[in-house]
């Protein structure tokens, strides 16, 4: 059902897209290129690509410590004009995330695979500034766990309910930069809103995903 779910989000912003493209094209007559208002009032459509630097937080144990860790987060953007300067800015990307715990007998690593949907609000603050805020729609796909003690590195891949959860509630600060028509610079800050473990104790505490996200996007249209 939460697969299905996911589907429909996707096809519904795809044909809000078409939808609105179509309209602009035939309110502005087919041509933008000359107002800055209307190449805002153009529905685009974009490629991002960057990398994801993510850990996890405890709220119940402050003795819960985790390294972060590197991952790749790349996807489809979409750019909807609502009213000057507001934009509805929904995407749909494979997020890397995970941590990585030292202790007295080695290194554990957890890599966790994402379909990320950011659902955001875009304001223009400036003539190539823009802010970001918003809800985000995370489906876990898989985990990987390695653990290497010095002498032995053992790896496992599973696709079970991560603590009873797959489907996640995060939200989204972020800021990008256009330093053209075409290509734009970007960072964000992203948290879980719901608790990874819901059964959290001393020693298996609840927590959440938090991500810094920097990366670069290329507008298609």
């Amino acid at each position: 059902m939460k697969k299905i779910l996911f589907l429909a989000i996707c096809l519904l912003i795809a044909g809000s897209v078409n939808a609105q493209r179509r309209y602009y094209h035939s309110q502005r007559g087919g041509d933008n290129r000359n107002s800055d208002n209307g190449d805002f009032y153009s529905p685009k459509i974009g490629l991002e690509i960057g990398a994801n630097v993510s850990n996890q937080i405890s709220s119940s144990n402050s003795n819960y410590s985790t390294g972060s860790l590197v991952g790749l987060n790349t996807g489809i953007t979409f750019d909807l004009p609502i009213i000057y300067p507001l934009s509805f800015a929904p995407e749909v990307l494979y997020s890397q995330k995970g941590y990585e715990a030292t202790t007295i007998d080695g290194i554990y690593t957890e890599r966790t695979h994402f379909i990320d949907v950011p659902l955001l609000a875009k304001f223009k603050v400036g003539p190539a500034f823009n802010f970001y805020i918003g809800p985000q729609l995370s489906y876990l796909l898989s985990t990987t766990t390695t653990y290497d003690n010095g002498f032995i590195v053992s790896r496992e891949q599973y696709y079970e309910n991560n603590n009873g959860h797959k489907s996640f509630l995060d939200g989204v600060l972020g800021i990008s930069f256009d330093i053209n028509r075409s290509v734009d610079l970007h960072a964000r800050y992203t948290l879980d809103l719901q608790q990874t473990d819901s059964q959290g104790s001393t020693y298996v505490p609840n927590y959440r995903n938090q991500v810094w996200q920097f990366g670069i996007g290329f507008r298609l249209n």
